[in-house]
């Protein structure tokens, strides 16, 4: 029986300054997408962004991430909770952050980017789509360090027991790490390798929504569900609920994309 390693969170402390793990990971995405995206706007496929655009593009895209993934979460998970206690909504220390609506904050946040910049939105969300993966990893491993979002309870030989959720030895899934191998190194290298080329516009996008949501959907059959929200119809979770559409439109805009 494998059981999770119960790391501090705080990866160490300078006087009142504590370091923790998840912000460590978070520092890291940041570092990653810089590095990433200056390499593809000097040697990839011409987009138009620049080098020094990169580093913008990036405070506009952690802004969206922030203000896009709270109100997804309140709008998504929690309305009612939210609504009742107004004042919380802006107390993100507490947690209470969504994927889905995270990503539609960065697409709002980016477009106004390529308004300012007088680029072509959809060309650079070409262009960040195989960027966006290394981020999500590192969350996920932040999300393994502080063991939380635990999968369902299993059998399998690789199951873990997570001592700060079950007191009595229960195996559930590392889902955290089957989401970090999916969303994170599998949809990179996928992303990586299909935008080296030109494609129409819209295609790596598209390729995106898919990978994603498909992961996503996936990986969700072993994650435990929000308490508060459980199964939902069809005994899917709302992550696999919020994945479906991703799927549906990447479809369809591979499909227009090549077509035109």
């Amino acid at each position: 029986m494998l059981t999770h390693p119960q790391f501090d969170p705080v990866l160490f402390s300078l006087g009142p300054v504590a370091v923790r793990w998840y912000g460590l990971m978070y520092v890291l995405a940041f570092v990653a997408f810089v590095v990433l995206g200056k390499y593809r706007a000097r040697k990839g496929p011409a987009y138009g962004v620049t080098e020094e655009g990169v580093d913008d593009m990036l405070l506009y895209g952690v802004l969206g991430v922030i203000l896009g993934g709270r109100l997804g979460y309140i709008l998504f998970y929690k309305p009612e909770y939210y609504l009742a206690h107004p004042l919380e909504v802006i107390q993100i220390w507490t947690g209470g952050m969504s994927f889905h609506g995270g990503f539609l904050g960065v697409l709002f946040a980016i477009w106004i980017f390529c308004r300012r910049r007088k680029l072509a939105w959809l060309s650079t969300m070409d262009f960040i789509a195989p960027l966006v993966p290394v981020g999500l990893g590192a969350g996920r491993m932040g999300n393994f360090i502080n063991g939380e979002l635990p999968g369902r309870v299993t059998d399998v030989p690789w199951g873990m027991w997570y001592p700060q959720i079950d007191r009595v030895a229960t195996l559930r899934h590392p889902s955290q790490l089957y989401q970090f191998a999916m969303e994170g190194l599998v949809l990179f290298a996928l992303l990586w390798v299909f935008s080296a080329k030109p494609r129409p516009a819209g295609a790596v996008s598209g390729l995106f929504l898919i990978g994603y949501g498909a992961g996503r959907f996936i990986t969700e059959f072993g994650r435990q569900p929000d308490d508060f929200l459980g199964f939902l119809a069809l005994g899917l979770s709302m992550g696999q609920w919020l994945s479906l559409p991703m799927v549906a439109a990447g479809i369809a805009m591979m499909a227009w994309s090549y077509r035109r």
